[in-house]
Order: structure tokens, then sequence, then C-alpha cells
């Protein structure tokens, strides 16, 4: 597969985008742009990229597909814009975390002219910058493609293509489906880390000075962008809610084990969790 491919407003997803296509020979023309002038200036520097656009408009003109990589709330207004400019016939994807309504409203952005199919690939960092990406990001890492029933099938079958020809693991779902498994498994990890954290926090500074690892392996993704994470929890809070629910009514049940020292029932529960983490697959 060899593609024209453009990617606006590159960050980390992005940057690995566009340094996977070019490692894999995948496109044979990597066009980009970003909003800030200055990151323009420094993306013409780099040998994964062909050509950077001064606007949204100027790069996607000759592109035969797009990748839009900018936070989730920014999607669907650069869908909007592009979508005079775009080839008959063009595919545009994006890496939104949160698919419901970005699948739903980019398709009526994109029209008949061309075709608009959600993505999300499950690989990330808690860095953020196109200057953390990596040409493997992706390498064995679930995508997930949610096209509605309504989409073209070729497109999805290029999207599809697309993210397999960068190492990853393509799975294809609704964009409901899609919202549902990453509140439980994405959206609900980044909440108990970073509310752990926060929790903390209001404890003596000085206990963080003797964190081992195994506070720092739970809340290593509480680094990650603040403004990035209170966007995605707004754009899928009724899933994440619901999963908080569940998770409230299973810490509750922890609780009153240990109060009524019943640790039968806490060494199960323990148990219960060992297992589920010792069948994770391995991601090389």
């Amino acid at each position: 597969m060899s593609v024209n491919l453009t990617i606006l407003a590159p960050g980390l997803l992005g940057g690995s985008v566009a340094r996977a296509a070019r490692a894999h020979g995948v496109a044979v023309r990597i066009t980009l742009w970003a909003r800030r002038p200055e990151a323009r200036l420094k993306l013409r520097e780099q040998p994964w990229c062909d050509a950077v656009a001064e606007t949204p408009e100027a790069a996607v003109r000759d592109a035969n597909l797009v990748v839009i990589a900018a936070p989730v709330d920014c999607i669907l207004p650069l869908a909007r814009q592009i979508a005079p400019h775009l080839a008959a016939g063009a595919v545009v994807t994006d890496v939104g975390s949160v698919k419901g309504e970005i699948a739903r409203l980019g398709q009526v952005a994109t029209g008949e002219r061309a075709h608009f199919v959600g993505s999300h690939p499950m690989a990330g960092s808690e860095k953020t910058g196109w200057e953390h990406g990596s040409a493997d990001l992706f390498k064995h890492r679930t995508c997930f493609v949610t096209p509605l029933e309504s989409t073209d099938t070729a497109a999805v079958a290029t999207v599809v293509r697309f993210w397999k020809d960068l190492g990853g693991e393509p799975v294809t779902l609704s964009p409901d489906e899609h919202d549902e498994i990453v509140a439980h498994i994405s959206h609900l990890p980044q909440v108990l880390a970073s509310s752990l954290c926060a929790f903390l926090a209001q404890k003596n500074p000085a206990w963080r000075n003797h964190a081992g690892g195994g506070l720092r392996d739970t809340t290593r993704i509480a680094a990650s962008d603040p403004a990035l994470w209170r966007t995605i929890l707004e754009q899928n809070r009724d899933e994440v809610l619901r999963a908080l629910r569940a998770y409230q009514d299973e810490l509750h049940h922890l609780t009153a084990a240990i109060s009524n020292r019943d640790w039968v029932d806490v060494r199960a529960r323990l148990e219960r969790g060992k297992v589920y983490r010792d069948q994770f697959r391995p991601l090389a």
C-alpha cells in the first residue's frame, strides 16, 4: 500500500504515524501541517517529512489519505475545514480516543466527496509532542477502526490496511462499542492514576520520596496532559461515569470485606485481579 499521506496537527501519535509510514514504505509522499509556525519550521527539518503546508487546506489538496491527529475537540472542526478541499474519493481518518460523535459527524462533514473512517490506535505515552514519536509505536498494538454501517467498505479497507502496514493490529467495531471498551480499559485507569496522585498530594509531600516501583508503575500515566484528558473525559462522559460507578461497587465490596475481616473474600478478589493481569498479552 502506497499513499499520498497528509497528517494534520501531529503530536506524539501524528509524529509516530509519519515516522512509521516512512520506515515501512507506506507513503510515497508525506505532508504535514502544524498549528504553530515554529513547529512547522522544525518539522521541515525532519527526514520523515516531505513537505509542510502553511494551512490545512493546502496540506490535503493532493492527498488520498488524511490523518487528523489533533486533540478530540479539534478533530471535527478540522474535518469541516478541509472538506471542500479534499480530492474526490480521499479517505480521512483520525486518532481520537473517543469515537461516537467524531465518527458520525465526521462522515457528515466529508459528505459524498470523500470518506471519513474513525480510528484509534491504542498506543501512546504520558509524553506529548511529535518530538517523542517513534516508528515502532504501533507495533503489535490494537488499532480500532470504527466505521458506521453506511461507511464505504473500500474506505474502511484502506484504513484497516494502513494501520496493519504501520505494524498495528486493526480491530473493526462500531463507534459506540469502542467508547464503552476504552472507558473501561483506558479512561478509567487514567482517572484512577490521576485521582490517586491527587489524593496523595494532600498528604505529607515527603512521602513521595519513599515511593517504590509499585506506586511509580501504578501512577505513570498520571503524568499525562491534564488538558488533553479533561477533553477526553468530557467527550466520553456517559461511558466513563458507568465505568466509575461499576468500579465504585467493586471497591465498596473490597472495603466491606476488609472491614469485616473476611480474608477469604479479600484473597479471592486479589487472586481474580492477579489472574486477569497475568493473562495480558505481551506487547512484543
